[in-house]
C-alpha cells in the first residue's frame, strides 16, 4: 500500500491518509441528503433512486481519483449543477415543449462525453484560459446566489408570488411557518459550527437540527423506519434512463453547453487549488499531469453518474478539508469512496432529515460560494460589469446559463472597445468569439431557451 500510493514520498503515512479521507467524508456528506432533496423535488425522479446514484457515483468516481491518479480529491454530485437540473425540468413543465428527468439525464450524459473529448484533445485547457479569472470567479458567487435563493425558497423564509400576467414578486415568507422556524434553527447551528471551526459543520448541523425536529415532533421517527428497508432497493435507481430523441426534439443544446460550461471552470478551480494545498503544484511538470488524469476521471464521472441517475458529478472544493488533516495521497479519495459506498445502507437516516435542515445548508454553501467575490477585480470597469452581470442575473432570472452568457458577451465587447481606445491590453481569446456567437445567435434566433 505504502509503494503503491508513494505514501513515503509524499511524506505522509496510512493513518493520516485514511484520517484525511474520512475528515473529507464528514464534511461532503451533507450531500447525501441535499442532493435527493433537489432532484427529487417535483422532478419526477425517486428520493431513494437519487440516494443511491449519489453514494455509488461519489463512491465509485472517488476511488477511481485515488487509484488511477494517486489524487487526494473527492467526487460527488455538484451543488449549483443540481440546482440547474432541477430547475430547468420543472420550469419546462409549464411550457409546450417539458423536459422530462430523463431528457436531462440524457444532457449530462452528452456533457460528460463533450468533457473527454475536450480533456483527450486538451481542448479543456484552452477554454479555462479564455475566460478571465474574475469571471470565473464571478460564476461561482453567482451560483452560490442562485443556491441560496433555492434553499430560501424552499424552506419559506422567500415566498414567490404569482400574478395573472405571468410576473412575480419575491417577498419574506410566513415565519410563523414550522418548516421556517426549523430552518433558521440549522442555519444558526451551522454557523456557530462553523465559527468554531468545527470539521463537518454542514453535516453536524443537519444531524442536530433532525435531532431537535424528531424532540419537536416535526419528523415522524417510527413510521420513517417501519415504512422503510435498510437494504438498499436498486429497482428505484434511474439507471441509464436516457431519451436522446427527446433531447433532439426539444433542443437541449443550451442546457448542455451550460451544464458543459458550469463545470469546465468548477474542477478546473477546484482541481488547482486543491492541488496547490496539496503541494502537489511544487512540481509544475508533475501537478499538471495529474490534474490532466483528475480531469479525465472526472469527465468519465460526468457520465457515469448521469448512467446511475443523478446529475454532474464534480471535485468538491470540501476535499480541502482532508488535505488540511494531511492527505496527500490517493489512499484519502480511496477512504472517502469506501465510506460512500457504505452509506447506502444508511437511507432510512437520511429520510429523517426534515427539508428545513437541507435548505439552511444549501444557504450555507451558498455563503462559502460568495468567498470568491474577494478575488474578482472591480476596480476595472472592463472586468467588473461583466462579473456584476453574471452575478445578478443567474439568481435574478433564476437561470445560471443567462447569467454566464450575458457575462461573456459584455466581456468580448468591453474589452474590444477598451483595447481600441488604447484603454488596455484585454485579451479576447478566439474560443470566446466562437462562445459569444453562439450565445448571440441563441437569444436572437432562439429566444435563449
Amino acid at each position: 500500500m505504502e509503494r503503491f500510493f508513494r505514501l513515503k514520498e509524499l511524506g505522509t503515512n496510512v493513518r493520516t491518509e485514511i484520517m484525511a479521507g474520512l475528515t473529507t467524508f464528514m464534511t461532503m456528506a451533507y450531500i447525501l441528503a441535499v442532493n435527493p432533496g433537489i432532484l427529487s423535488n417535483g422532478t419526477g425522479l425517486s428520493f431513494e433512486g437519487v440516494f443511491l446514484a449519489t453514494a455509488l457515483a461519489a463512491g465509485i468516481f472517488t476511488i477511481a481519483m485515488g487509484l488511477f491518479v494517486n489524487f487526494p480529491v473527492a467526487v460527488a454530485p455538484g451543488m449549483g449543477l443540481n440546482a440547474y437540473f432541477a430547475s430547468v425540468v420543472v420550469a419546462s413543465a409549464a411550457t409546450d415543449t417539458p423536459i422530462s428527468p430523463a431528457m436531462g439525464l440524457t444532457a449530462v450524459f452528452i456533457s460528460g462525453i463533450i468533457f473527454i473529448i475536450l480533456t483527450i484533445t486538451q481542448i479543456r485547457q484552452m477554454l479555462v484560459d479564455a475566460v478571465p479569472d474574475s469571471l470565473k470567479h464571478a460564476i461561482t458567487v453567482g451560483i452560490g446566489l442562485f443556491i441560496t435563493v433555492i434553499g430560501m425558497k424552499n424552506s419559506g423564509i422567500m415566498s414567490i408570488i404569482a400574478f395573472e400576467d405571468g410576473s412575480t414578486l419575491i417577498s419574506l415568507g410566513d415565519l410563523h411557518n414550522s418548516g421556517v422556524a426549523y430552518t433558521v434553527i440549522a442555519l444558526a447551528i451551522i454557523a456557530i459550527l462553523m465559527v468554531m471551526r468545527v470539521p463537518g459543520a454542514i453535516l453536524w448541523g443537519i444531524v442536530a437540527t433532525t435531532i431537535i425536529a424528531i424532540i419537536g415532533g416535526y419528523v415522524n421517527v417510527g413510521e420513517t423506519f417501519s415504512n422503510n428497508s435498510w437494504l438498499p432497493s436498486f429497482s428505484t435507481m434511474h439507471f441509464a434512463d436516457f431519451d436522446f430523441a427527446g433531447v433532439v426534439e426539444v433542443g437541449l443544446i443550451t442546457v448542455i453547453l451550460t451544464f458543459t460550461f458550469v463545470e469546465l471552470f468548477d474542477t478546473f478551480g477546484t482541481l488547482v487549488g486543491t492541488a496547490t494545498r496539496a503541494g502537489i503544484m511544487k512540481d509544475p511538470v508533475e501537478g499538471k499531469k495529474r490534474i490532466g488524469k483528475a480531469m479525465f476521471v472526472d469527465a468519465i464521472g460526468v457520465s457515469g453518474g448521469a448512467v446511475l441517475g443523478t446529475s454532474t458529478v464534480t471535485a468538491f472544493v470540501e476535499s480541502s478539508a482532508g488535505i488540511a488533516q494531511g492527505g496527500r495521497s490517493g489512499l484519502t479519495a480511496v477512504t472517502t469512496g469506501i465510506c460512500f459506498l457504505l452509506s447506502i445502507f444508511l437511507f432510512p437516516l437520511v429520510l429523517l432529515v426534515p427539508g428545513a435542515a437541507t435548505s439552511a445548508a444549501l444557504i450555507i454553501v451558498g455563503v462559502l460560494m460568495m468567498q470568491s467575490v474577494k478575488e474578482i477585480d472591480f476596480t476595472d470597469m472592463v472586468y467588473a460589469i461583466p462579473a456584476f452581470f453574471i452575478i445578478v442575473f443567474m439568481p435574478f432570472t433564476y437561470s445560471i446559463a443567462h447569467g454566464i452568457s450575458f457575462g461573456l458577451v459584455f466581456y468580448a465587447v468591453l474589452a474590444t472597445a477598451a483595447n481600441l481606445a488604447k484603454k488596455g491590453k484585454y485579451k479576447v481569446h478566439w474560443l470566446l468569439w466562437v462562445l459569444v456567437v453562439i450565445i448571440v445567435y441563441k437569444y436572437l434566433f432562439m429566444g435563449g431557451e
